[in-house]
C-alpha cells in the first residue's frame, strides 16, 4: 500500500511541476488539483487518477487547438495564466466528493465510482464540444430555442461538438471499464450522463450564465454534478 501512496506522490510532484512550468495551471490551483487527485485516488485507485487525468490532458490539449481562430468569438480570458483553484474544483470538485464518499461509505462504492466517472466523462464532453465544436461547427444553433445563435456564446451548440463532445465520455468510459471490468451497461450509462452534463451546461449557460445569473465555474460544477445525479437514478432504476 505504501509503494501505490509513494508512486502517486510522484505523479502528483510530476504533475504539479509541469502544469505550473507550462501555465496549465496556477499554483493555488495545482495544490488544489493535487488535493481532489489523492481523494480520487482514495476512492478509485489509478483508474480514478486516469480519468482525472485523461480530462486534464484532453482539455488542455482542446483549450490550446487553434488559440488564435477562437480569440473573435471565444472567452479565452479564462486560460490565461492557468486555470484556478476555482476552476479546478468546478470541474474536478464532485470527482473529489465522490472519492470522500467511498471512504465514508465504503459499501456503496460501486455506485460513487460510477457517479466519478460521469462528473469526469461530463467535464470531458463539455470542454471538448465547446473548445472543439467553435472549430469544427458547421452551423450553430440556442440548444433552448434551437434557432440559429453566435458561436462562442453560451448556450450555443453544434451536431460536430456534441460528437466531439460524446467522444471525450466515450475515453473516460473505457477508461473505466479498463480499470473495473468490462461491462456493455457501465459504459454506456457513463456515455449517456457524460453527454447529458454537457447538454446541462449549455441549457443552464444560455438561461442563467448569458443572463449574469450563474458564472462559468457554477455551470461547471452543476454539469457535473448533474451527470453524477443522473448516473446515481440510472443505477438505482
Amino acid at each position: 500500500m505504501l509503494a501505490h501512496y509513494g508512486l502517486l506522490v510522484l505523479i502528483l510532484i510530476a504533475g504539479v511541476i509541469y502544469s505550473i512550468s507550462a501555465r496549465k495551471l496556477t499554483p493555488a490551483a495545482a495544490l488544489t488539483g493535487a488535493i481532489v487527485a489523492c481523494l480520487v485516488f482514495a476512492g478509485a485507485g489509478y483508474t480514478g487518477v486516469a480519468m482525472m487525468t485523461t480530462f486534464f490532458i484532453l482539455g488542455s490539449a482542446a483549450t490550446s487547438w487553434q488559440k488564435h481562430q477562437k480569440q473573435d468569438f471565444a472567452n479565452t480570458e479564462e486560460h490565461q495564466g492557468g486555470r484556478s483553484a476555482a476552476q479546478v474544483l468546478a470541474n474536478a470538485g464532485v470527482g473529489g466528493i465522490t472519492g470522500l464518499l467511498v471512504l465514508l461509505f465504503p459499501a456503496y462504492t460501486t455506485i460513487w465510482i460510477l457517479m466519478m466517472a460521469a462528473s469526469f466523462a461530463s467535464a470531458t464532453a463539455d470542454t471538448l464540444s465547446s473548445e472543439l465544436g467553435t472549430i469544427y461547427g458547421r452551423r450553430f444553433f440556442n440548444i433552448i430555442t434551437l434557432k440559429a445563435d453566435q458561436r462562442g456564446l453560451d448556450g450555443v451548440i453544434s451536431m460536430e461538438g456534441i460528437l466531439l463532445g460524446l467522444g471525450g465520455s466515450c475515453v473516460v468510459a473505457i477508461l473505466y471499464t479498463i480499470g473495473f471490468g468490462w461491462s456493455n451497461s457501465s459504459f454506456i450509462w457513463i456515455m449517456i450522463a457524460g453527454t447529458i452534463g454537457n447538454l446541462t451546461d449549455s441549457a443552464l449557460g444560455a438561461l442563467l450564465e448569458r443572463r449574469g445569473y450563474l458564472g462559468n465555474n457554477t455551470v461547471n460544477f452543476l454539469n457535473t454534478l448533474m451527470a453524477a445525479l443522473v448516473m446515481l437514478l440510472i443505477y438505482l432504476i
